[in-house]
């Protein structure tokens, strides 16, 4: 729609007013179709959006005709990456210091009535470092307290930043924060003219085919592809079977397959989403003629001039199949059927990304403890955390209401999840709560340990707390390869948790499945995933749901009023959030005594000219790595190990262990930060002779010291470094920590064979 100033605009002959399918006025737009341009209805959807803005924002300033002609051409400007200025309209940015995990009271009060709990009287009955529960203990106590508590103590540890935060909501104009306990969000961003991957969808999904088994089947198929500083833009009729929260599932996924962006063009599912939502009729009435109008708007009964592509990729949706992702990278994608050969090609692959390198006698090996007076048992492949966790899978109502039906149908049949495996449930939105409710099927999931226990990056960022110590202690003194299964984005070494090597993304049904099966060494289409009542061996055809069964529940359950109440909330916050006293000053006044927010030495004698290039010389290699160096790799946003230089730290600023929180929290902390770069405990250096872990070899003096020690001493003596790796260096997230924490550590430059262009 039309907002910058006609009167400087030179396309303002193109202005026009626009009219809905009544004939109503819905204000003026620019035409990009009344440029007269042929090579319009060549241009990618992602391409035209790019142009309209460029056309819209025009002032011959920031954004010049000459800026709109490359547009204009991008099949050619394209092959000669080509910047070209990009003035989104809103900016969403994450909490820099990183998504907390809680959950806004009204929602928490609606699940505690329906399990049977006084939401009255809501009080912590755990211990104070709890992060999530244990699954221990009676359903409805645990769900409470799980709630409860995680609220509590992330506020009690992230109340310096929150207060921050609030303190720039305040300190600057048009600036909104959303608070703690709304929900997360993802976004990637690029001001560079790309090319654009289309890929072509047709047919339609098979029964009992899952949207995560689609985007890790299309996740392996655009990594193969190639597709890093690139769109990728989704067309063809099967685009017509996909559910919007089913389309944003791909999408989200962009930075696991290596896009800038994966685009989905606006068409009638994305109308029936923004009423269902509950935009007003007259807004969505007002975005279908505006997109019309200038060619955006995809109608699959209408004939139309198919994109000019830079390369193209086809699935048919009848061809995907029931898989999960890993046991390392989440492009590593494997068939449920081949799951179990797979896992054992693992075991005894030398190590590497699907290797652990176990000896043949040792693959099979069981350990067998107490726990808590039950008999347990761990081998390789022994699922010990099972999370429902991250943004979109957990935003998707198909999925969700998939796993509530699987835990009610295993529950009915008598299976139960063995109480050492950790299981969570952390919704992206408050609004899964309330059809889960309304279904009745949170009560199942919450009858098998699935507890609600926040909203926000939970087990997919590694924050889903410790394991139970005899867990744990069985996992490290007989070197077991255990196993995470979670319906998260990212399943990178390290990140899940220190004590899963084996980390698999499935989709929220399929994780509740190996929860109860306790195990990923298992074929599900040969062998019974427990015993349920009267020793009946139960099979996942026994409790999987049809397609049509869970789209049924969907429509019936996730209901208009559900979102509307959930947006109409999400900047009250909640009592913990409206109560912190901010200061009122337009400057913000720095602690120096705070572990969490600490004045950023990056402008610190900053010229007002950049300093250009500089030489290095004589330069000693401060780490060698191999290929696929992820952002976990370099900047970890987990659990602080408590021998780490950043622990050191932290002790000798009085911080307790138990008070560590994660590195994510303590991003508002360069010292933190800088003193954990390339601190992943499985981080493979060469320099180390392949031995695992955040160290290196300070080369004058051959010790082996922690990365940070030895870059100190390195830049103590005034010596330069540099870091040297393999292709794909920095895939996974896109974190600025990546950049700022190594260059803290005074390396001068990175020299890889590629990096992610979101890195």
């Amino acid at each position: 729609m039309a907002t910058s100033s006609s009167n400087s605009n030179p396309f303002s002959f193109v202005l026009r007013g626009l009219r809905d399918r009544d004939g109503g006025n819905c204000g003026s737009y620019y035409s990009i179709l009344d440029l007269g341009d042929q090579r319009i209805d060549k241009l990618p959807y992602t391409i035209r959006v790019l142009l309209e803005s460029a056309v819209r924002n025009c002032d011959e300033f920031q954004i010049t005709k000459e800026d709109v002609e490359k547009i204009m051409g991008w099949e050619k400007t394209s092959l000669e990456q080509v910047e070209i200025p990009f003035k989104p309209s809103r900016v969403i940015l994450q909490d820099f210091t990183g998504v907390p995990v809680l959950v806004d009271l009204a929602s928490m009060r609606d699940a505690m009535s329906e399990l049977g709990g006084n939401p009255d009287k809501i009080n912590p009955m755990v211990p104070a470092d709890l992060v999530i529960d244990h699954s221990v203990t009676a359903n409805v106590v645990r769900s409470q307290n799980a709630i409860q508590a995680n609220m509590e103590l992330e506020f009690e540890r992230n109340k310096e930043r929150f207060a921050f935060l609030k303190w720039g909501s305040s300190a600057f104009h048009n600036m909104l924060i959303i608070p703690p306990g709304s929900g997360i969000v993802h976004q990637p961003m690029s001001m560079v003219l790309p090319g654009v991957v289309g890929f072509k969808l047709h047919g339609t999904l098979r029964d009992g085919v899952t949207a995560t088994d689609l985007v890790l089947t299309v996740t392996q198929m655009l990594r193969k592809h190639g597709v890093v500083g690139k769109f990728v833009e989704f067309y063809g009729r099967g685009m017509e079977e996909l559910a919007l929260a089913d389309r944003a599932t791909i999408a989200n996924m962009a930075p696991e397959y290596g896009a800038t962006v994966g685009f989905f063009p606006v068409d009638h599912i994305t109308l029936e989403y923004l009423k269902m939502t509950g935009r007003e009729d007259e807004t969505v009435s007002t975005i279908e003629a505006y997109l019309r109008a200038n060619k955006m708007f995809v109608d699959y009964n209408e004939p139309k001039i198919e994109p000019t592509y830079s390369s193209y990729i086809e699935l048919d949706l009848g061809d995907v199949e029931p898989c999960i992702s890993g046991p390392k990278r989440p492009h590593d994608r494997v068939t449920l059927k081949d799951m179990k050969a797979d896992w054992h090609a693992c075991l005894e692959n030398k190590i590497g990304f699907k290797g652990y390198g176990i000896p043949k006698d040792l693959q099979n090996r069981v350990v067998k403890f107490d726990f808590h007076g039950q008999t347990a048992e761990l081998k390789h492949g022994t699922v010990v955390i099972a999370a429902i966790t991250s943004c979109t899978n957990t935003s998707n109502p198909t999925v969700m209401i998939a796993s509530g039906l699987v835990a009610k149908k295993a529950y009915e049949l008598g299976l139960e999840v063995k109480p050492w495996i950790k299981t969570s449930l952390a919704p992206g939105s408050g609004v899964v709560t309330k059809y889960l409710l309304r279904s009745g099927l949170l009560k199942y999931l919450s009858d098998l340990g699935f507890n609600l226990v926040g909203y926000g990056c939970t087990t997919c960022i590694g924050n889903s707390g410790d394991l139970d110590q005899i867990v744990a202690d069985a996992i490290t003194e007989n070197d077991i390869i255990a196993a995470a299964v979670l319906s998260g984005n990212r399943n990178f070494e390290g990140r899940i948790h220190p004590l899963t090597q084996a980390n698999y993304l499935a989709s929220p049904p399929l994780v509740v499945v190996y929860a109860l099966a306790g195990t990923v060494d298992i074929n599900f289409e040969e062998e019974p995933i427990g015993t349920g009542k009267g020793n009946r061996p139960i099979f996942l055809r026994d409790i999987w749901p049809s397609s049509k069964k869970v789209s049924e529940i969907v429509h019936s359950n996730v209901l208009v009023d559900m979102f509307k109440s959930t947006y109409e909330a999400i900047t009250k916050g909640n009592p913990m959030w409206n109560q912190l006293v901010v200061p009122t000053a337009d400057v913000y006044s720095w602690d120096p005594n705070s572990t969490y927010i600490r004045e950023p030495p990056f402008f610190k004698g900053m010229s007002m000219d950049p300093p250009g290039p500089h030489s290095i010389k004589d330069a000693y290699c401060l780490l060698c790595f191999g290929d696929c160096v992820t952002t976990d790799h370099i900047s970890p946003a987990g659990s602080i190990h408590k021998d780490s230089p950043a622990a050191k730290y932290l002790v000798d600023h009085s911080v307790k262990p138990g008070d560590f929180n994660s590195y994510g929290s303590r991003r508002g902390n360069y010292e933190v930060m800088m003193r954990g770069t390339f601190g992943n405990i499985r981080i493979v250096n060469k320099l180390l002779d392949g031995e695992p872990g955040p160290k290196t070899i300070h080369v004058p003096t051959r010790e082996k010291l922690y990365v940070y020690d030895a870059a100190m001493r390195y830049k103590n003596d005034g010596q330069d470094t540099i870091v040297l790796a393999g292709s794909e260096y920095g895939t996974g997230s896109s974190r600025d920590w990546d950049a700022k924490r190594t260059m803290l550590l005074g390396v001068k430059a990175v020299i890889a064979k590629s990096s992610e262009r979101i890195h």
